[in-house]
């Protein structure tokens, strides 16, 4: 029996060394403000003048992609439900391998700024809005959480004041989006980054220090069930199999890497093709390692707490606080060290909500304003995203205060871009991947995918899956004090109830096979189900109203010269694709928005020019 000590609280170098990731921060945003005498052109300002290397947009991928709800999510998932959410590893290859070669060439070949505008130039304007407004409602929602949830998790266990740093974290984001635009977002993703990794390898190295070698710490998983790598299981409705992980997480990130604007805005960015895809691959290589790394320290959890589960002792009162009160009982001899990871869950945070706000500001610009005030100057474009950065900014601090509806942090955020990510990965894959689906197919589809998506994402939070389907795995006490909890040894609370993320589920002594079955479809499914939905509709309906006597510029759609273009190398040709080589069929465009809004020039290149 083992009995763990009090765990330790913040000190003077903690907030010396957190202080310091936010002041420098705010000071990347500072220099990009004035590197050019304080002039920044709107290009500028939202994509850095296009003119990115692969390097930095990578580190950014990863660390606006990677927040704090992956620090602090996935272990707690790891702890709670084994290792095989390492199985995420692969998704995330396929994911990759999908954005580079069936989106990105689409998007970098037109030059546009906003994502949504493809869906203009391939259907319609208001297919353009429909698409706009669920990527600012599924952006501001996931931002709400991406600050609320760490700021409670460590308020909690650390003692830091709640609403205080859900304030600081809002103000800073917004201060160098604002300020420094595009460019200080992406190189403050790289500082971000960097201390993102130092943070989790403390804990990795302390812990296995601690616990008598990593071996150990596997002895530890291996004997608790934590290394079920390998879960076959077909069935849809368990939480974490291979299929539901592998198929479930490439649809649902997919629809983030592939189309959100958040990271698309940031391969299209760099200065060639070629760039922009070896962005994708080498982000790929830092997916890997924090994956590893978060895997490891939901295994470290489990080892040191084996014995004295801290959830069901109630030392602390979510999943989601376990990494942090992990930290404050390892670290608490070392100052500067629980700072330095309070600092690498924030500096997720930063990471992800200056992205979201960044992009908030430029799909506003480009697909709201911009549409009906054609004739803004530079200057005027430019005070514009200023002041939308600051009105986003303080709507994401507003958004937090009512994510305390939200539970579990990692299936909240993914049961988001799930519901809103999948029907719009369904709408761009219909535009990219078909010639005959019209703008009616693409509507009706788009409705569908998302109606149905939401239906199971609120049956799903009001009538959770029971314990056969989410295979919560045992949790012990039998090593407490028993004077820390009521309760005696040995129980298990994760099989007592069902699973929920919400505190509004129900609790029905009589389930219809309508909550065990449609409302219990794992959460990584929901993605799944509104593309294919989005997809079978819309193609069903574009084929009943004539969609297969449209016409199209070969430029809106996926061909064979994208594919051969990556061999371009061989040619020692600069890769970046040439318009002019793509011919239009006989009849043009049947839509006018292609002919119409800034796709009539060519900058030197060769390449569309974008809005500017």
């Amino acid at each position: 029996m083992s009995i763990h000590q009090e765990t330790g609280t913040f000190g003077v170098w903690d907030y010396l060394v957190f202080a310091g990731m936010l002041f420098i921060s705010a000071a990347i945003g500072i220099y990009y403000a004035f590197s050019r005498g304080g002039r920044q052109t709107p290009k500028e300002f939202m994509v850095g003048d296009r003119q990115m290397t692969a390097m930095p947009v990578a580190l950014s991928l990863t660390a606006s992609f990677i927040s704090a709800i992956t620090v602090l999510g996935t272990p707690s998932e790891v702890y709670r439900f084994g290792a095989i959410f390492s199985m995420y590893a692969i998704s995330q290859v396929l994911v990759v391998l999908i954005t580079a070669e069936v989106f990105l060439p689409v998007f970098y070949k037109l030059g546009i700024a906003s994502t949504y505008e493809y869906l203009e130039l391939r259907f319609n304007k208001h297919i353009r809005l429909c698409g706009t407004i669920l990527f600012i409602f599924q952006t501001i929602l996931y931002t709400g959480i991406v600050i609320y949830a760490p700021a409670l998790a460590l308020n909690q266990v650390t003692g830091f004041d709640l609403w205080g740093t859900i304030i600081v974290t809002g103000v800073v984001c917004t201060f160098y989006c604002t300020m420094g635009g595009f460019k200080a977002v992406i190189w403050t993703d790289v500082f971000q980054i960097g201390i993102m990794v130092a943070g989790l390898f403390s804990v990795i190295i302390r812990a296995a220090e601690i616990q008598g070698g990593i071996n150990n710490i596997l002895n530890d998983s291996y004997h608790g069930g934590r290394l079920n790598f390998w879960d076959f299981n077909p069935n849809p409705l368990q939480r974490y199999s291979f299929w539901t992980i592998v198929i479930g997480g490439t649809f649902t990130s997919t629809s983030v890497y592939g189309t959100s604007q958040s990271q698309v805005q940031r391969y299209i960015a760099c200065k060639s093709r070629f760039q922009a895809k070896m962005s994708l691959y080498i982000s790929l290589v830092g997916h890997w390692i924090i994956l590893i790394c978060t895997i490891l320290c939901g295994l470290v959890i489990y080892s040191r707490y084996h014995d004295c589960d801290p959830w069901t002792s109630k030392k602390v009162s979510a999943p989601d606080q376990l990494m942090p009160y992990l930290v404050m009982d390892i670290l608490q001899d070392y100052p500067g060290l629980p700072g330095l990871f309070v600092a690498c869950v924030y500096g997720g945070t930063l990471s992800t909500v200056s992205s979201s706000i960044n992009a908030l500001a430029l799909v506003t610009i480009e697909d709201l304003i911009k549409p009906h005030f054609q004739s803004l100057s530079e200057k005027t474009l430019s005070w514009f995203l200023k002041g939308t950065s600051v009105l986003y900014g303080a709507l994401c601090i507003g958004m937090a205060a009512l994510t305390s509806l939200v539970g579990v942090l990692l299936q909240a955020a993914l049961s988001i871009f799930g519901i809103t990510g999948g029907p719009l990965l369904g709408l761009f894959s219909l535009g990219i991947l078909t010639t005959f689906v019209n703008s009616m197919g693409a509507f009706v589809g788009l409705t569908a995918g998302f109606v149905i998506s939401l239906w199971i994402g609120i049956g799903a939070q009001h009538y959770p899956p029971l314990p056969e389907r989410t295979l919560p795995l045992s949790l012990n006490t039998y090593g407490c004090n028993i004077t820390d909890f009521h309760h005696q040894a040995n129980w298990n609370s994760t099989t007592e109830t069902p699973f929920s993320t919400s505190p509004f589920q129900v609790h029905s002594a009589e389930r219809t096979p309508l909550m065990d079955n449609w409302y219990s479809l794992s959460f990584m499914h929901f993605s799944t189900i509104g593309t294919l939905v989005t997809l079978l509709v819309g193609i069903i309906v574009s084929l009943l109203t004539g969609g297969r006597k449209q016409s199209l510029d070969d430029r809106l759609l996926l061909t064979k010269e994208d594919f051969l273009s990556n061999f371009d190398f061989l040619k020692r040709e600069e890769l970046i694709l040439n318009p002019q080589s793509y011919k239009k069929e006989d009849g043009g465009i049947d839509n006018c928005a292609f002919s119409c809004v800034e796709m009539h020039s060519t900058d030197e290149s060769g390449k569309i020019s974008g809005p500017y």
